[in-house]
Parts: structure tokens; C-alpha cells; sequence
């Protein structure tokens, strides 16, 4: 087999785990979420000031997820079309 098939083999491989590893997280974490919220509305004992710092908070990693998995994402691009190139015949 071709080294850059092989190369271009792995990085798929580690680019779908990571996907599916990702989706995993983000429905843990959007659950984790959910539950939250409605601790959150029987919670009669927490200030609103309590109430928006979470709020900032949920927003905080959401943003922080998004930036991380566009990074990645941003990176694969980079190696596939590097290994894309290379396989072009030069002129």
C-alpha cells in the first residue's frame, strides 16, 4: 500500500473518532445541561446573581467547545489538503 493512502487512512480513522467522540461529549454535556436547568427552577433559595453566573457559565464552555472543535476541524482541512496536494502530479 501507497505511505500516503495509508497516511491519508489514519487521518480519516482519527478524524471520524474524534467526531464521534465530540457528538459523545456534546450530548453528555447539553443533558448535563438540561439537568441543570431544572435544579435550577426548583431552587428557590438561589439569587438571581447565582442564576446569571451560571448562566455565563454554560455560555463560557459552549463557546470555548465551539472554538475548540473548530480548530480541529480547521486542522484535519489543513493535513487533508496537504496530503491532497502531494498526490497532484507536479508541473
Amino acid at each position: 500500500m501507497d505511505q500516503k493512502q495509508f497516511v491519508k487512512q489514519m487521518v480519516d480513522f482519527h478524524k471520524t473518532s474524534f467526531d464521534n467522540s465530540f457528538s459523545a461529549m456534546v450530548m453528555l454535556q447539553e443533558q448535563t445541561e438540561k439537568m441543570m436547568k431544572s435544579v435550577l427552577e426548583q431552587a428557590t433559595w438561589l439569587p438571581e446573581e447565582g442564576r446569571t453566573v451560571l448562566g455565563q457559565w454554560i455560555s463560557a464552555y459552549k463557546k470555548g467547545r465551539d472554538d475548540f472543535k473548530k480548530a480541529v476541524d480547521d486542522n484535519f482541512t489543513k493535513v487533508e489538503d496537504y496530503f491532497s496536494a502531494s498526490e497532484k502530479p507536479k508541473k
